[in-house]
């Protein structure tokens, strides 16, 4: 299964790179944290890693390690406004539960 991002999530992130001028894509893991467990994380691409799995949505390349995979696969990142609230939205189909907050997340 891949992990996907909207076409409003990617061209969020193509704006990000072409402000900040360099980069490859971005990348989606997991890390240990919150009350739940795991909690998602973010970062750009300047270089590949040997074990990323590599996915394309919309023009953009996705970059998932494969330690944060096996919590991520089937994965859709969408970027949304709600309210007065600006932000990426990950529809994960692995979740078990998730806190209340929606910061963190158990498989």
């Amino acid at each position: 299964m891949a992990v996907t991002l909207t076409e409003q999530a990617a061209k969020h992130v193509a704006n990000f790179l072409e402000k900040r001028g360099k980069g490859v894509g971005l990348r989606l893991g997991v890390r240990t944290s919150g009350c739940s467990g795991m909690a998602y994380k973010l970062e750009f691409v300047d270089t590949a890693n040997n074990d990323d799995e590599v996915y394309e949505s919309h023009g953009v390349k996705v970059f998932v390690d494969a330690k944060s995979l096996p919590y991520l696969e089937g994965t859709e990142l969408d970027y949304g406004r709600e309210g007065l609230n600006e932000g990426f939205r990950f529809n994960n189909p692995n979740i078990k539960n998730q806190c209340g907050c929606g910061e963190s997340f158990n498989v």
